[in-house]
């Protein structure tokens, strides 16, 4: 019975049916609950379809029972990284190479564990992806894939695309760009290549290396290379400063930084979602808060107050998609570095009925000043996959906090107190596959053109 189930589990895969490929994998499960292949491919399933916390059980059973099981061991480790637990996942790495010291796939999760945790990685990164940076992905779809190829840094630093390139419809390949040897093969009949190396200051050496990648491409690019490595954070405030109506903070790597006054602001470049990002109050504390951030040199950045009449910090995200412009969100908060996830918008329905009118009518809101700096603003990165993050000043202007290609589109939680968003982020998801083959352009609601 169980190895009967476990062919037909996947025989369904292959066919692309997910479905039934879970409902077999639990037929064995029933018959024998610490059946470790069914656990681990189970596990695999779930993860791929967004079934995280389920996920995290399946390879946790299998770990408990099956603690010889590198599977079992790699992806539960992987999970506790994806979830913030670097310390925890670096145990398991540890484990699985312990047990074989060439487990290419235990060096490139340690080499993200240890990075996360402020630690050197570099022995890691070249065992993990030295040879292996040519990743085809399963499939999951049923028939043909059309084949796509999708550039990447091992070291982050990427476009999030889970949830607009879907890989039922395509077949994709991942290249590490970072580590590929110059004479390892490509795919040669890709439809189109994805750029998803977002972070020009990350990810410099693989932008790069993807600028060699692409040149000779048949096939459409989108993101090219060479247009991403100009939006690092030094890079975008020189070349944005001039445009009407837009507030560019002064920074400088703090070795040579002028005197911004205070409060000030350190960044170390390459992390998103506020990770290593401090404000510094006064001068007497500049030392200590440069100390606790990883590298020797952080980024020092003038603070652009974007607090309104009620004392409180907004921030507006419009993404910048196949030449429009659409609104993704606004959060509010309490706190001087806004982030939607630790924003006041669930506890306060008078935020949400504000950002609801911002996505509604986004030059309404904003204003024609506003609108035609964002338009001038995508007209010089040229993108066509980006967005900025950005306040308001007084008198209308923006205040320039990132815009780049790494901005995350994130569809909002099913409490139907965010269903006045749901519109909004179906049309940039729209927008997002329709850059895409295959996929008709979508005919945008919520989308502006870049005019101005």
């Amino acid at each position: 019975m169980s190895d009967s189930a476990l062919v037909r589990a996947r025989t369904h895969l292959q066919d692309g049916d997910e479905d039934a490929a879970k409902q077999a994998y639990l037929d064995v499960l029933r018959v024998d609950p610490t059946h470790c292949v069914a656990l681990t491919e189970l596990g695999a399933l779930a993860h791929g379809t967004g079934h995280v916390s389920a996920a995290r059980e399946a390879f946790g059973q299998a770990l408990r029972y099956h603690p010889e099981s590198q599977a079992a061991r790699l992806g539960y480790a992987y999970l506790l990284s994806e979830a913030g637990e670097p310390a925890a996942a670096v145990e398991h790495y540890r484990a699985a190479l312990a047990a074989d010291p060439d487990l290419y796939q235990a060096h490139q999760g340690l080499a993200r564990a240890l990075t996360d945790l402020g630690e050197n990685a570099d022995e890691h990164w070249r065992k993990g992806y030295c040879g292996h940076a040519v990743v085809p992905r399963r499939y999951r779809g049923k028939g043909t894939g059309i084949p796509l190829i999708l550039l990447l840094s091992a070291r982050g630093g990427n476009v999030p695309t889970q949830h607009w390139i879907d890989e039922r419809v395509y077949a994709v390949t991942s290249i590490y760009a970072d580590f590929l040897d110059p004479d390892e093969p490509v795919p040669g009949d890709a439809a189109a290549i994805v750029n998803a190396i977002g972070d020009a200051d990350l990810a410099h050496v693989a932008l790069v290396n993807a600028e060699r990648i692409v040149p000779g491409a048949a096939e459409p690019v989108i993101n090219a290379p060479g247009l991403v490595l100009a939006t690092g954070r030094e890079d975008n405030a020189r070349r944005l400063a001039d445009i009407p109506d837009l507030i560019v903070p002064r920074m400088a790597h703090l070795s040579r930084a002028a005197d911004f006054g205070y409060p000030l602001l350190l960044r170390s470049l390459g992390y998103h979602t506020g990770q290593h990002f401090v404000c510094v109050e006064s001068r007497d504390a500049l030392a200590a808060a440069a100390g606790s951030l990883p590298g020797s040199d952080p980024l020092a950045i003038e603070y652009l107050n974007a607090r309104g009449p009620d004392g409180m910090a907004r921030k507006y995200r419009v993404m910048f998609i196949g030449g429009r412009m659409y609104p993704l969100h606004l959060a509010i908060s309490v706190d001087w570095k806004v982030h939607y996830f630790s924003a006041a918008m669930e506890a306060d329905p008078r935020f949400r009925a504000e950002e609801s009118r911002f996505l509604e009518d986004m030059p309404g809101v904003i204003g024609g000043r506003a609108m035609a700096a964002l338009a001038r603003i995508q007209a010089v990165m040229g993108l066509d996959y980006g967005g900025i993050d950005f306040g308001l000043a007084p008198d209308g202007r923006v205040l320039l906090f990132e815009a780049n290609a790494t901005m995350a589109i994130v569809p909002p939680g099913p409490d139907p107190i965010w269903d006045y968003r749901r519109r909004a982020v179906a049309d940039v998801l729209a927008a997002a596959r329709g850059l895409l083959p295959g996929t008709p352009a979508p005919a945008a609601v919520c989308g502006k053109p870049a005019t101005g």
